[in-house]
């Protein structure tokens, strides 16, 4: 069982999405630690820190999630296949950088549980957008 979870190749979706929720954690707490780092330590607006904390938690995403979630090491045209992650990655930004807003300014919460909650919503398009479209698995196999 632990191999199923952890090391052998998959395109079951259960396995696929438990592996992307660690794979996502991990990304998410490079997102997090700098978002924070970038605003309380370094002063800039939480809106442009989520975009520089969007860009190193992307690279720790894309990595990860080609070789491990999606067993997709052998991609011919890694610049393509580059570009279409990050295609979904700024999709998800734009909601993440919305909802930040709406937590955030509208509903008076704290940016960080802002953040928290925005990356809840935004790891399930992610997910399915990189499964289906990127990765051209089926919805449910």
């Amino acid at each position: 069982m632990i191999n199923k979870l952890f090391k052998d190749p998959t395109d079951n979706i259960i396995i696929q999405l438990f592996r992307y929720v660690f794979v996502g954690g991990t990304a998410f707490a490079v997102d997090f630690f700098f978002l924070y780092f970038f605003s309380d330590i370094c002063g800039i607006y939480y809106l442009i820190s989520a975009i520089f904390s969007f860009i190193i938690s992307v690279l720790v995403n894309y990595v990860m999630s080609t070789k491990w979630v999606f067993n997709q090491d052998n991609i011919e045209n890694k610049v393509v296949e580059f570009n279409l992650f990050l295609l979904i990655s700024t999709i998800g930004l734009v909601f993440t950088e919305i909802l930040l807003y709406l937590f955030t300014d509208v509903l008076g919460m704290y940016y960080l549980i802002s953040k928290i909650i925005s990356a809840i919503i935004v790891l399930f398009w992610n997910f399915l957008a990189r499964r289906v479209m990127f990765y051209g698995k089926n919805f449910i196999k």
